[in-house]
């Protein structure tokens, strides 16, 4: 099969398968040269990495040693990063991006199991404007995202006003690595199809380029929205909207089929439609769950600030690592607070806010005071509250969160409805 191989879906992709006082996190510390921790005795390790453009990184590290206690684990951490480069050179495994060439992709594998688009290069240098900075909408650890325009029918270049808006996903990372975060993203977003996740269209991988072609998101991430002090775009019903979306798309994730561990859930993840639908991203880290045992072991990655404490230390994956992440994302939404910008594990700076009726207006994002109900807002918090459970058997499954969330919606829709009525 060649590269440019105009093959359908064959289904519909738009069918599911199945204030002053206001609380602050503790500031985060200056970014340093090498992966470091800080020690808190009231708090969970947080790492802290400087090679990042946004704040956010992805780990690789393994644990060496660590004492348990009701509250913290010592921890001491080795950057397996280096080591790892070093192993590639010994071994004579490709270490740069030009050695994606070398790298075989089963193009009719693909077709044959996740019918997606085969795209030429050229056609996709052609729809961003030969990659464009003027097209950038996006960085991330995976790589750059812009945005392009097709016509469906013939899958090539057109113009913004005659065509399909795509978002563009270029691989940046060098080595081996970056190919297979690009192609377990292809591979288990490519058999995927529901109302809120990203659809995948299809996937460029000639010579050394790895390019993933996602349906466009026109409001962009929720992260954007979110800690954008001019934004005022998100009140309280719409986030709601927003939170249950998401938690829709990490259910299914989680129930449908094999279970599936995101393992990066945050809000840059989490994109918005024109409607605010809201659709999780960005599954090049995600992992197939455990058949038959409690957890997976494997090396620690993710994004600072959403690391579930369990997972960094002891390396055990469970579909209830997710569920922590989730809740901080959640705690984003409420707070407008961003999790990477604080030391230390969300649950415990904002324990003392969420746990306490009478405290819990200093947590609520400032934007959110006109458009909130406390009793709403407490009922919000207990969610958060137990999904970020140092405990993770404490921690509900996402039936359970959708449920609830489920519920408030509904409470908030009679309160409002009621309200009109008067």
């Amino acid at each position: 099969m060649g590269n440019c191989c105009l093959k359908k879906r064959a289904h519909d992709p738009n069918q599911p398968v199945h204030d002053d006082n206001k609380a602050q996190p503790p500031p985060a510390e200056n970014p340093c040269q090498d992966y470091r921790f800080t020690y808190h005795p009231q708090e969970w390790i947080t790492f802290i990495s400087s090679n990042s453009q946004k704040g956010v990184d992805y780990f690789d590290m393994t644990i060496c040693s660590f004492l348990p206690n009701a509250t913290l684990y010592y921890l001491c951490v080795v950057c397996a990063e280096n080591r790892s480069s070093k192993h590639r050179k010994k071994k004579g495994l490709p270490t740069t991006a030009k050695d994606f060439s070398i790298v075989q992709v089963n193009k009719d594998e693909i077709h044959h199991a996740y019918k997606l688009y085969c795209f030429c290069h050229s056609v996709l240098m052609t729809a961003t404007h030969k990659f464009s900075n003027k097209n950038l909408i996006g960085q991330g650890g995976f790589g750059d995202v812009y945005v392009g325009h097709i016509n469906f029918c013939t899958m090539k270049a057109a113009k913004p006003n005659g065509g399909l808006a795509i978002a563009v996903k270029k691989l940046r990372k060098k080595g081996t690595q970056g190919h297979d975060e690009w192609l377990n993203e292809l591979r288990i977003l490519g058999r995927l199809n529901h109302q809120h996740l990203v659809k995948l269209i299809g996937y460029c991988s000639k010579d050394e380029h790895r390019i993933l072609v996602y349906e466009y998101m026109t409001k962009g991430s929720l992260e954007a929205h979110l800690f954008k002090e001019t934004s005022t775009e998100l009140n309280w019903s719409r986030r709601i909207k927003i939170a249950l979306g998401a938690a829709r798309g990490l259910e299914y994730l989680h129930t449908y089929g094999r279970p599936i561990i995101h393992r990066d859930v945050k809000a840059s993840n989490v994109l918005l439609d024109n409607d605010f639908n809201a659709k999780l991203s960005d599954f090049g880290l995600a992992k197939f769950g455990p058949i038959d045992r409690s957890h997976l072991s494997t090396r620690i990655l993710g994004t600072r600030g959403y690391i579930a404490p369990e997972y960094i230390a002891t390396g055990h994956l469970t579909l209830k690592t997710d569920v922590y992440s989730f809740g901080v994302v959640l705690l984003e939404i409420l707070s407008g607070i961003h999790a990477v910008k604080s030391v230390g594990a969300a649950g415990m700076w904002a324990k003392p806010y969420l746990g306490n009726k009478l405290e819990l207006h200093h947590l609520i994002d400032k934007k959110l005071r006109k458009s909130i109900r406390m009793d709403e807002a407490h009922e919000y918090a207990e969610i958060v509250l137990k999904c970020l459970s140092l405990n993770p058997k404490s921690r509900p499954t996402m039936t359970e969160i959708v449920a609830d969330l489920e519920q408030l919606q509904l409470n908030m829709c009679s309160r409002n409805h009621n309200s009109r009525k008067r």
